[in-house]
């Protein structure tokens, strides 16, 4: 399997595409994986957090680039993988191919978008279709998508998820039992993990959000969460940050965006979090990288829904 592997993932990490019976059988293999993780699943120190990526292949290059290739690095990406960008079925199946090839030095969990109604819409299913002249890809993804974990924790102090807090959610204990198998629900603990924001300025307990789906969550929610499950840190992404990341609520809140001048647009710098052995923290900015720079320029991304989809 070693060589096979490391051969799709030399092709991966060219840009090209590897066959759709490859696919298929490296969705098996990683199920095998992702099916015994928790919804929790527990990672060790030194690990690098990252955000969203959504299908922009060259700046996950330059990304690794700057935090280390794996497995020398320990990382942790905290969903997004896919749409609005224009190598979405690289990105994912490179890092999938990466969770398969070092399962202990990679960890995936689900954002948002690592869904079968929200990827029709913004581009992966598109893109499979494109590229494979079929669903089958996108098929296969999507079920990989199902087994993916809800969240993370970093040696029991750092909270780490795609979107944010639940008011159905007191304990990390109580996310362990949901049934993440399914497709993301439009309500509920599941998808207000996704979905959630946090909202220092106008939000203390909490709100409602504007996207439509979870919450809006303030201080006053973030804090006695914390404080209950013994934590020092949540960690999250979906939200575009103009300067890679933001901290919120003394601190105790981040929000980490990995991908720079999101959309081929934006003008935004992008972030990883570094966790050492102690659990001390570093955030790493860096640029989109020339290859993206000159692709956005050669195909315009199209106009998207509304920003608030994030």
């Amino acid at each position: 399997m070693g060589s096979d592997l490391d051969r799709q993932i030399q092709t991966l990490l060219q840009c090209k595409i590897i066959t759709e019976a490859e696919v298929k059988d490296l969705c098996l293999k990683a199920r095998e994986i992702l099916v015994e993780e928790s919804n929790v699943q527990r990672v060790d120190a030194p690990v690098t957090v990252c955000g969203d990526i959504h299908g922009q292949f060259h700046d996950l290059k330059e990304l690794f680039k700057v935090g280390g290739e794996c497995p020398k690095t320990n990382y942790l990406f905290m969903g997004d993988f896919v749409d609005r960008g224009h190598h979405s079925v690289e990105t994912f199946l490179l890092l999938l191919a990466l969770k398969v090839r070092y399962p202990d030095r990679i960890t995936l969990i689900r954002g948002n978008h690592e869904s079968r109604q929200i990827t029709k819409v913004y581009g992966f299913y598109d893109e499979c279709f494109q590229k494979f002249g079929s669903a089958n890809v996108w098929r296969y993804c999507c079920e990989i998508f199902d087994y993916l974990s809800l969240s993370a924790i970093i040696d029991d102090r750092i909270f780490c998820v795609h979107g944010g807090l639940s008011p159905s959610i007191n304990t990390i204990d109580q996310i362990r039992t949901i049934d993440r198998m399914q497709e993301v629900p439009h309500n509920g603990a599941m998808c207000d993990l996704l979905w959630s924001d946090p909202d220092p300025d106008s939000c203390t307990g909490w709100g409602l959000s504007p996207r439509g789906a979870g919450f809006l969550f303030g201080e006053s929610v973030a804090k006695p969460f914390l404080h209950n499950n013994g934590l020092e840190l949540i960690a999250r992404a979906h939200q575009l940050v103009m300067e890679g990341y933001k901290l919120m609520f003394d601190e105790q809140v981040v929000t980490v965006w990995s991908a720079p001048n999101y959309c081929y647009r934006c003008g935004n710098v992008a972030a990883i979090l570094e966790v050492d052995s102690n659990l001390n923290r570093e955030y790493t900015i860096f640029k989109d990288s020339d290859r993206s720079s000159m692709n956005s320029r050669m195909n315009p991304q199209r106009e998207g829904p509304p920003d608030y989809f994030l």
